[in-house]
């Protein structure tokens, strides 16, 4: 490392700002003031001489952190950005958006504050764009095979990018109107502005990498079409099958599922309308579901203009410092606050809703009651019955895997026993030719994971199609993912 004593004299972990409440409610730009480059060189400085970097184990990509903080402490940014760009093709969105298990590993966070990853990793390709740095690779030759990806989210681009640039003719088909997933429509704009994802796409569409937006493979391209066209398919259509709640009054009007609720925010942020059909404005909101999607709900519904919003957890409310049961270097259980959650709104833990009631077939309210878990079950408190009046309910529990009818089912694709396509150790489904990565294949999990797992699928397929390949991969993750 540039400074071995860095973490001692600097022991003070140093984090960007976020924008005042009162000022961030009235827009939908990111909620992070600017970083000073000087402070993130003193914050990078802070990266121990640790001997054995856990950061990397924490990191699905196998990320080079030390690497790149140590040429960031030196005022090496064009150098830590091929550093950065050697594991991950995308650090502009796990910046953004990743929950930092490498921070969670960092060796210093056994006594200290861990080092700021995220935030190095962030203004390294933010700089590396403003510089012009991010330029187009190109293949040296052809192969001459053609690969579907299916599904544009972050594993599916993730493969995309790589087996482009291993020389094959590459389309990439999404059916929402614009390319990025849930990363185009699933994540707030407050949360990554969309302005990423566009520059990104801009980038590969230099490369070669074909995109076809507004189609439906299993519908508009069918399976069989797809497999006579193309000489591999990825299937990285990602778990889009909610977690539904099956109680009385479910069917009644103003209840929906977190995606069928944030999409419409972006949309208006896109331009494509005025308002959103689905609004929290001057409603009384409750979100079911106390995780990531549900404080981006939460977001969303007071910018909107919501009169209330409680945000519903059946767990009980974490501890404030890693929980026994994870310790270093795993992931810690604790209690963590949201920008979403500085805003506004009350947070209501260890709650379970019994029905919703209604009037005139429009959802007017719910009753719910405290739990307890005992042996593995959620026991209800006695004497802990509340009803709650609402007329907007975003149910954000989670997602079961992918969606089966259509694709899918025309490949006859194996699923395993949670309902996710069944893969080998190199990504390949049951079907020759066809392989899975991200979500579709994992279950619902992190964006760090979905690209390790495209770049891991695409030096399968490369390997597939040339007999070899040359295409680097996360190889410990992609073990880890399907062990």
């Amino acid at each position: 490392m540039g400074d071995k004593t860095g973490f001692l004299k600097h022991p003070i972990r140093v984090t960007p700002t976020r924008r005042p409440v009162e000022v961030r409610l009235h827009d939908w730009k990111e909620v992070y003031e600017d970083f000073d480059s000087r402070t993130l060189m003193v914050q990078a400085s802070r990266c121990m001489d640790c001997g054995i970097a856990f950061c990397h184990g924490g990191c699905p990509l196998g990320n080079l952190i030390p690497e790149w903080n140590d040429l960031v402490y030196r005022d090496h940014w064009r150098e830590a950005i091929d550093r950065l760009h050697a594991t991950n093709n995308f650090p502009e969105f796990t910046g953004r958006l990743c929950p930092a298990p490498c921070e969670a590993a960092c060796v210093l966070g056994i006594s200290q504050d861990p080092v700021t990853i995220k935030q190095v990793e962030v203004e390294i390709i933010d700089r590396a764009f403003d510089e012009g740095w991010v330029e187009a690779i190109r293949p040296d030759a052809k192969t001459g095979k053609k690969v579907a990806v299916v599904g544009s989210g972050p594993a599916g681009l993730a493969a995309a990018q790589q087996l482009t640039r291993a020389g094959h003719d590459v389309v990439v088909f999404e059916r929402d109107d614009r390319i990025g997933g849930l990363l185009r429509y699933g994540i707030p704009e407050f949360k990554m502005e969309k302005r990423h994802i566009d520059r990104r796409l801009e980038q590969m569409k230099a490369e070669g990498t074909v995109f076809r937006a507004g189609v439906n493979v299993g519908v508009d391209v069918t399976a069989a079409e797809l497999q006579e066209q193309f000489d591999a398919i990825v299937l990285a259509g990602g778990a889009t099958e909610a977690r539904d709640l099956p109680i009385p009054g479910r069917e009644l009007d103003g209840i929906h599922q977190a995606m069928e609720y944030l999409p419409w925010a972006n949309r208006v942020q896109n331009g494509d309308l005025a308002e959103a059909p689905i609004s929290a404005a001057g409603k009384r909101v409750v979100i079911i579901g106390g995780g990531d999607t549900g404080a981006d709900c939460l977001g969303t519904a007071l910018r909107q203009g919501a009169a209330s919003v409680h945000q519903f957890e059946i767990m009980p409310r974490p501890p404030e410092s890693r929980a026994p049961h994870t310790p270093w270097p795993t992931y810690p259980l604790m209690y963590r606050i949201a920008s979403a959650h500085e805003e506004g709104g009350e947070r209501v833990f260890a709650v379970n809703t019994a029905n919703f009631v209604g009037v005139d077939g429009k959802v007017t309210g719910l009753a719910a009651h405290e739990v307890e878990l005992k042996d593995g079950r959620f026991v209800p408190v006695e004497g802990t019955d509340f009803e709650l009046e609402t007329e907007l309910v975003l149910l954000a529990m989670g997602f079961v895997g992918p969606e089966k009818p259509g694709l899918l089912t025309d490949l006859g694709v194996d699923l395993d026993q949670r309902g996710n396509v069944a893969r080998s150790k190199t990504f390949a489904s049951s079907v020759p030719g066809v392989f899975a990565a991200g979500d579709m294949g994992r279950g619902q999990s992190l964006i760090v994971w979905a690209i390790a797992e495209g770049r891991g699928a695409a030096a399968a397929v490369d390997e597939y199609l040339q007999g070899s390949s040359v295409l680097p991969a996360p190889i410990e993750a992609a073990a880890r993912a399907l062990s």
